[in-house]
């Protein structure tokens, strides 16, 4: 049943996405020494969850349909990974101090904008913006001064300085597997790193900033999340090879612009951003296609007049 509403290499990807999420929650707060607390992260996927089912059943009542999620257990599962992706990333990447119904709202906003931000695509529709980025997005604009980014130790606080990095060499390579031979966004990543080093250089030539202080992003662990579990959503991204080139450039380029103009959270704004973009030339290119039919429809209904 899931495999109808998702192609075979997305599922799998999906299905190891959220393997890998979970793993590293789970050796965050007993290892790795993750500052958020249990609950907080057991709120977020919870209210992902929740969420996504009420969504799902509201539209197939709507368009009289049966539910995506039922059909058995692995359906099931299969049907919430998406939110349980979403709400595990949302809760790892920002710190809520103390406060529960945060986490809950950057978990919701999340899920919520696969049903609020869609546009044509073919004969359906499909949303934009990637859940996770898209909740951080909202909650650190709408919270600046109780929300924040997990401090950059988070991840290794725990382990020793070669483990560490073992750490963020292993998960290097799972990314570079589950998009190669999955997600096929490799050349995607590429352009995003490519584009990173060199909006660094622009910045260094222009602004006389340090180079090395530039890429100093790229040693953390928070970059390579992004880089291999975010950027890289096959459900938001263009699929063939030069569009993935010019949305990771972009990326970038948004990226070292945000940086210019001393702009915080520049990582996921910029991810945003470029999602938006995309969303409208979509919607254009949609108008367009419709237009160009109508035509095509009344064309010879004129000539025979």
């Amino acid at each position: 049943m899931s495999q109808r509403y998702y192609p075979p290499d997305q599922l799998a990807a999906l299905r190891r996405f959220a393997i890998a999420v979970t793993v590293l929650t789970v050796l965050g707060h007993t290892i790795l020494g993750f500052e958020q607390s249990y609950a907080q992260t057991l709120v977020a996927i919870f209210t992902a969850y929740v969420l996504q089912l009420l969504l799902e059943t509201l539209d197939a009542w709507c368009q009289h349909r049966r539910p995506r999620f039922i059909g058995g257990v692995v359906p099931f599962i299969d049907f919430l990974l998406p939110a349980h992706i979403t709400g595990a990333v949302t809760a790892m990447l920002l710190y809520f101090n103390d406060q529960l119904w945060i986490v809950a709202f950057a978990a919701a906003v999340g899920i919520g904008s696969k049903t609020v931000f869609r546009v044509p695509v073919g004969q359906g529709r499909r949303h934009i913006f990637n859940p996770s980025n898209f909740g951080i997005t909202v909650t650190l604009f709408a919270f600046p001064g109780s929300v924040g980014l997990v401090p950059p130790w988070q991840f290794t606080a725990g382990l020793p300085g070669i483990l560490g990095w073992g750490l963020v060499g292993l998960i290097c390579v799972l990314g570079t597997y589950i998009n190669g031979t999955f997600t096929k966004r490799l050349p995607l990543i590429a352009a995003w790193v490519v584009g990173f080093i060199l909006q660094a250089i622009v910045r260094n030539l222009i602004f006389e900033t340090s180079f090395l202080g530039s890429l100093a992003p790229m040693s953390g662990l928070a970059f390579v999340l992004f880089t291999f579990y975010m950027i890289s959503d096959p459900a938001t991204t263009p699929a063939r090879l030069w569009r993935q080139v010019a949305f990771g450039g972009s990326v970038a380029a948004f990226y070292g612009v945000f940086m210019a103009l001393h702009v915080a959270m520049q990582l996921f704004i910029a991810l945003s951003a470029v999602c938006a973009v995309r969303g409208i030339g979509l919607c254009v290119l949609a108008l367009r296609e419709r237009h160009n039919s109508r035509q095509e429809i009344t064309a010879p209904l004129a000539a025979v007049s």
